[in-house]
């Protein structure tokens, strides 16, 4: 009966809303409190109740300066800004009496992940709560919410509010994601009729492409709280770690048709790392969520389609810092009103329960305050008992700049890192002083940097919502070994600097650049864009007691653009900008081959598109796309699929064909294409391109096809059984032919590769046209089924040939993954490069 009576009041509110889609602000209040007139409404500062429009990020911002100007219970600070120049805004709302304490209580609350907290008494301090809203810029209930939550905390008088204020700080992030939250508010508010239209057919509701989910560079930033490589999750990722709070929440959208999800997720989708306590905590809140829900009629769900195993999430990030991450997920409107499975959804409607959501949190928060803090101190002296002496040390004595990275990201996690104290060998591997680090097992955040760097292969279930593994070096491509001592570590860094090379010696004969540096291409694509030749050595030599390795880079002295003085001083400011060493030499004469050889060839400078817009994945571009232009400072000319017939692409030197979801180009633009390559360009795709490169004979391939079939599944075992089936993110060993121009740079003879799908392309019968191969053992770390690894096994992510006088190369892989897989991002500059020599 009470299921019956919920139904009627949800379907009674969403007819009622049918009807008349404006609301005002008491819908979304809480009517047991008194409200204070001299605070500003939303109404008075955007010009418009909180659902009558979708919010843009400068009126909302505009908002939140209005409020801390108007009360004493919020400060807010601006934490930098978005790749579009956009606030990163923190309001920092508690009481009067605790904003005068505001530091003394936060140097208390981080003491309690420190070592002798035992002496804090919890029962006299206040939990901290991080609310986060719309990470995601097209799921907008979440921002659009943060108005009246925001208005809430400021004007709501009484006996209520005050408990809340004198018990928690609350750290109010509007909008975790500006750029993409004023895209999609933009799309949604330029289709809005007045006589609005639910009908999920009008353009409202599908936007074009990329939409407004991602960031500047079409990221999904709720994969990057662990990475942290976009300027958004640094700003929070330092607010994180200045405070350690208590609770995290994180406010989504999904599908029209479900309705309201909260956490825990499923039970057996939990990373092991994650205390079991975490997830008891996690239900009990849910139940302050359940009651308030019950309590204005809507329908909600736990435990089901979301899990908390990928620590990169924004839902799942706290938990392996002593923290409560807890994800909501709205069904969305996905404009003003929209038709669905449960009669007309609304925005106000999707906006009320994320509010609701955003109190009853705070509302669990205050009545489980001790028993949170207390978890917090005892997550943290859990962790310090398990600690174990000695260290892990990690670099690469080729390339300093990709140790230097993921010190980097460490260091963003307060996590401690200490330099080498000296050159040495472990295991076959040479660790050299400014080329590596150490970190010391024994602190405070050794669970997170177990969860970094573990390799685990085994699972309690075989389905997950985002990626199996992320072992930070090896997708940093870095040599790493564990030490019982720390005999390795030199003094604890505290500013982290990259490693710089000495300025170079002067030459009148020829300067010599190793590839074995991550900004290498950036140095290369300097030199070439100055007009200077530059030429790739194909085989190793000797010279003045020094060797060089494949790929290595000579620019002569003699016929350039720059002479002498000026050609030194040029490669000296690039080596200052890029790290990377240049030697100058007097001699041409080698051992090996000399450099007059015609073994050393010339490299031509590039110019590369990128095909993008409908039909292409926004992610994988955007990846390639920030690749270029924020780490080598290249430019990369985006095509969009529809003009593509148009374009004048005859000067592209390249062109990259990412990842699709579905037909981008017509027959007429793969004829155009085509004609492209046969006249000397380089077509160079990824992922599920290989099937349209195969299709269209650019190049021929044979994809292996899985043979295995369903046996003693159920009907309702089958999404799980196809689940299982795929490949959601994983890391796997391959063999490299150090030889190719592929593989050029790279000092191993083994790459650890990232995948997340299941095309498996056959090797080729001649062994050297297989320079990249997986291994017959390939499972690094992550999970994938025992057919699919017996079908991986001995495949080939890399295939190229050549067509007329151009060339096509495809990657069945991601190598420039989510930003952080910086161990593979040299494949795409060698294929850029390099591609004429394959």
């Amino acid at each position: 009966m009470k299921k019956t009576i919920q139904l009627f009041v949800f379907l009674f509110t969403l007819t009622v809303l049918a009807q008349n889609y404006q609301v005002d602000l008491n819908y979304y209040l809480p009517q047991d409190v008194t409200y204070n007139q001299n605070i500003p409404t939303p109404k008075s500062i955007i010009g418009h109740e909180v659902g009558d429009w979708h919010i843009t990020h400068d009126k909302l911002a505009q908002y939140m300066y209005a409020l801390a100007n108007a009360s004493d219970r919020i400060t807010i600070e601006d934490r930098g800004t978005t790749f579009e120049g956009r606030p990163l805004l923190l309001l920092t709302i508690t009481s009067t009496a605790n904003h005068n304490n505001l530091e003394n209580i936060r140097k208390n609350h981080v003491a309690l992940t420190e070592n002798g907290s035992s002496s804090l008494n919890t029962a006299n301090m206040p939990i901290v709560v991080y609310q986060g809203f719309s990470i995601h810029g097209n799921e907008p209930s979440g921002s659009n919410a943060a108005l009246a939550a925001a208005y809430y905390l400021a004007a709501a008088q009484g006996t209520k509010i005050d408990e809340l204020l004198n018990n928690t700080v609350i750290l109010f992030d509007p909008s975790l994601n500006p750029d993409g939250l004023q895209r999609f508010a933009y799309w949604a508010n330029m289709h809005k009729s007045k006589n609005i239209n639910p009908d999920p057919n009008d353009r409202e509701y599908g936007e074009v492409w990329p939409g407004g989910r991602t960031n500047h560079y079409w990221f999904d930033m709720n994969r990057d709280w662990l990475p942290v490589q976009l300027p958004e999750s640094r700003a929070r990722i330092t607010t994180f770690h200045n405070w350690y709070p208590n609770i995290l929440t994180d406010h989504h959208e999904m599908g029209t048709n479900s309705s309201f999800f909260f956490q825990p997720g499923i039970p057996s989708r939990t990373h092991p790392l994650t205390p079991k306590l975490n997830q008891e905590l996690t239900g009990k809140i849910g139940n302050y969520h359940a009651k308030a829900l019950d309590e204005i009629g809507s329908f909600y769900y736990t435990e089901e389609n979301f899990d908390d195993f990928y620590y990169g999430k924004g839902s799942t990030f706290p938990d392996i810092n002593g923290s409560i991450g807890i994800l909501f997920e709205q069904a969305s409107s996905r404009g003003h009103a929209q038709e669905s499975d449960n009669g007309i959804l609304t925005f106000p409607f999707t906006i009320r329960n994320q509010f609701t959501a955003a109190l009853s949190t705070l509302e669990a928060a205050v009545g489980m305050r001790t028993e949170i803090l207390d978890y917090q101190r005892e997550f943290y002296n859990n962790a310090r008992n398990e600690a174990t002496g000695g260290a892990i040390v990690f670099g690469d004595e080729k390339d300093a700049a990709k140790a230097y990275h993921l010190a980097e990201i460490l260091k963003r996690h307060k996590v401690k890192v200490h330099e080498l104290k000296q050159d040495f060998s472990a295991n076959g591997k040479n660790y050299k002083k400014g080329f590596g680090y150490v970190i010391p097992k024994n602190q405070r955040q050794q669970r997170l940097v177990k969860a970094m760097f573990e390799k685990r292969t085994s699972f309690q279930d075989s389905l997950f919502y985002d990626i199996s593994a992320w072992t930070l070096p090896l997708a940093f491509n870095l040599d790493y070994t564990e030490s019982a001592t720390m005999s390795q570590a030199g003094a604890e860094i505290t500013d982290l600097q990259m490693n710089r090379p000495s300025v170079p010696n002067a030459s009148n004969y020829a300067y010599l650049m190793e590839w074995h540096e991550y900004y290498s291409p950036k140095a290369l694509n300097l030199i070439l864009q100055e007009g200077l030749r530059a030429k790739v050595g194909m085989t190793p030599f000797s010279i003045e007691n020094k060797e060089y390795d494949y790929g290595t880079v000579m620019i002569p002295v003699q016929n350039q653009k720059l002479q002498g003085a000026n050609l030194l001083k040029f490669l000296t400011k690039v080596s200052r900008e890029t790290g990377v060493k240049f030697t100058g030499v007097q001699t041409g004469l080698t051992k090996g081959i000399d450099l007059g050889s015609s073994q050393f060839r010339a490299i031509e400078t590039p110019k590369v598109a990128i095909l993008v817009g409908d039909g292409v994945n926004p992610y994988d571009a955007g990846e390639i796309w920030h690749l270029f232009d924020t780490r080598y400072d290249m430019h990369i000319t985006k095509l969009d699929t529809r003009s593509f017939g148009r374009a004048d692409i005859s000067s592209y030197t390249d062109i990259i064909m990412p990842a699709s979801w579905g037909g981008g180009l017509d027959k007429d633009d793969t004829e155009k294409l085509k004609t492209w390559v046969r006249n000397g360009g380089s077509l160079i795709g990824y992922r599920n391109a290989g099937r349209y490169l195969n299709s269209n004979e650019f190049l021929k391939m044979k994809f292996k096809t899985s043979q295995d079939t369903a046996k003693a599944i159920t009907f309702e075992q089958r999404q799980n059984y196809f689940g299982a089936k795929g490949i959601g993110g994983a890391i796997f060993d391959t063999k490299l032919d150090r030889s190719h121009p592929i593989a050029f740079g790279y000092k191993n003879n083994t790459l650890p590769m990232f995948r997340n799908t299941t095309l498996f392309v056959e090797a080729d019968a001649n062994s050297y046209n297989n320079p990249i191969q997986y291994s017959n053992n390939p499972l690094l770390a992550g999970y994938i089924s025992k057919p699919r690894l017996e079908e991986l096994k001995n495949t080939v992510p890399f295939k190229t040939n050549g067509l007329g006088r151009g060339q096509v190369i495809y990657f069945t892989d991601n190598t420039n993954f989510r930003a952080f897989w910086y161990g593979t991002n040299k494949l795409l500059m060698n294929a850029i490069f390099f591609g004429d020599e394959m």
